[in-house]
């Protein structure tokens, strides 16, 4: 009988895993889909030639998590690629906002869009450096993160807490407007922003912004070489030589409750698979509170807040292999590993605001990757491996473009879909498509097909916003690991800290584990364990 159990091979579910089997436990790792990684995979599904990543392929909050980078990966083979510049975002001139390696290099080029935005941005990132690694110490830590808290606080009392706290809560358009006089790094914060579902009227959307392009500018946005694969490879290897176990092609239907307790998990197979001391799930709120789990073993007030769960955008994402280079009229942008599509701050707030109404947006705010900028070893020398995603409503109740996309996303929908996000392509690099030997296309219900987590398309684990983080996250009240269960640990990005691919909601779920796990016996093979329907979304 393993120590414990985890639901999900995802990045969430391998990083607790690793954290209890080097705490000496033994561990079982069920994941529903034929691999793990959840959302950090890869294949050669869109060209034999090329690697692509299916789902997540940037990972600053990876290289900045003291989580991962206490797991020493590298002594597992993962090691990570950079492109030449971190982000571009062109404009219609033909002129380019870039997020350069070094900081003095990117408030140069903001100065040649206004002077003195170059001083604005070293301010900027004057206060990260002064503030952000306790930043990110509270933010990786459980809420609440008590002792980088008291850190944090006496820094910001010592910086001019008050304005900055206003700083940090204001709208992303707003801070950009209030710091900058030209466009280039208002546009920089505003799309970072959008990494989340936060539009550029939201608050704390400025706070937000700064964060990732902050993190930019410290660490890049980092690739794992060879692919997003790689680093699943590095955690599963590393798990594997602490003893753990990793079963794929395993779906979980039902956490089993005993007396208040979790004492293991029934698959959809029918097995019976006991834990002695922890079940953690790397599944969303919404799945494991509304399908894992029996409602008679969960509070009244649990499942009235959960009705109000909040999913982050749908997204739509389309991969390439491309026989040359993108041909953008902005050269800056090639040589970019991430490349933001959109016409200025205002674009950005067309465009949230057409997802806010239920209508799919006629030019679509896009992200794009150009994956062999960043890692040399994804496609053929010339050619470039590519991505571009962008967000869609959950419920489509229009189309601002001519196709009448009502959100059945059907052949004939996700065609026409992905022709608008080339054609929007083809706006900003003229020839785009020409170049094009293969695509595929990511619809929602495809993304969620392949990662039950990825909800509708949601690739956040629940919103970024403010009425869903820290103790609001994923309900009034909670904000931790734990559950209502005893035993048994939310380890998803529903838990906080949130989304993206850093593993601390894994390892805060392993750390209460560990704070909690006492073992009990259990009689597993006459116990009448009743099977439950649901799935496994990790």
């Amino acid at each position: 009988m393993p120590d414990a159990v985890v639901i999900g091979a995802g990045p969430n579910g391998l990083v607790a895993a690793n954290l209890l089997a080097a705490a000496g436990w033994s561990v079982e790792v069920l994941e529903a889909q034929p691999e793990p990684g959840g959302a950090v995979r890869s294949d050669r599904g869109v060209h034999p030639d090329h690697v692509s990543d299916l789902f997540s392929a940037f990972y600053p909050l990876a290289a900045a998590s003291p989580v991962l980078g206490g797991l020493e990966l590298q002594e597992e083979g993962l090691g990570w690629s950079r492109a030449p510049r971190v982000l571009a975002h062109p404009l219609p001139d033909g002129r380019c906002a870039v997020l350069e390696h070094g900081a003095e290099d990117t408030a140069a080029g903001l100065d040649t869009f206004a002077a003195g935005d170059g001083a604005a941005w070293l301010d900027l990132c004057g206060t990260w450096n002064r503030l952000g690694p306790d930043i990110l110490r509270a933010l990786f830590t459980p809420f609440p993160p008590v002792r980088p808290a008291v850190r944090l606080a006496a820094k910001l009392r010592a910086a001019g807490g008050l304005r900055l706290a206003r700083t940090m809560v204001l709208p992303v358009r707003r801070l950009g407007e209030e710091e900058f006089h030209g466009e280039a790094a208002r546009l920089l914060l505003a799309g970072n922003a959008l990494h989340a579902d936060l539009g550029p009227e939201a608050a704390g959307s400025g706070g937000y912004g700064w964060l990732m392009s902050m993190l930019g500018q410290t660490y890049g946005f980092p690739v794992p070489a060879g692919g997003a694969g790689a680093l699943t490879a590095a955690l599963v290897h590393r798990l594997e030589r602490h003893g753990g176990v990793v079963r794929c092609g395993e779906r979980v239907n039902e956490v089993v409750v005993r007396g208040g307790r979790a004492v293991g998990v029934r698959t959809a197979g029918g097995e019976a698979v006991p834990a002695s001391r922890a079940v953690l799930a790397d599944v969303s709120a919404p799945a494991l509170y509304g399908e894992l789990v029996g409602a008679q073993h969960l509070p009244d007030r649990l499942l009235s807040d959960l009705r109000r769960f909040q999913w982050d955008f749908a997204t739509f994402k389309v991969d390439w292999a491309l026989n040359g280079p993108v041909p953008w009229t902005a050269r800056d942008a090639s040589t970019a590993g991430t490349v933001h599509l959109a016409d200025g701050v205002d674009g950005l707030t067309r465009f949230a605001a057409q997802i806010a109404t239920g209508r799919v947006p006629d030019r679509p705010f896009l992200l794009f990757g150009q994956m062999t900028t960043a890692d040399a070893t994804r496609s053929p020398a010339g050619t470039e491996s590519a991505w571009a995603y962008t967000h869609v409503p959950h419920r489509i109740k229009g189309d601002e473009g001519e196709d009448n996309l009502t959100g059945r996303w059907d052949r004939r929908e996700q065609e026409a879909m992905a022709d608008r996000i080339e054609n929007e392509v083809e706006r900003w690099a003229p020839g785009f498509r020409s170049r094009i030997a293969s695509r595929r296309i990511l619809a929602p219900p495809t993304l969620q097909s392949m990662d039950a987590n990825l909800r509708g398309g949601a690739i956040n684990g629940g919103t970024a916003a403010a009425h869903q983080q820290l103790v609001f996250r994923p309900t009034p009240g909670t904000g931790r690991p734990e559950t209502p269960v005893r035993g048994l640990y939310l380890a998803s990005a529903s838990a906080h800290p949130g989304g993206g691919v850093h593993g601390a909601p894994g390892a805060n779920a392993a750390r209460a584990a560990l704070r909690g796990g006492g073992v009990h016996r259990l009689r597993a093979p006459r116990m009448p364990w009743a099977v439950r329907a649901g799935r496994n979304t990790g």
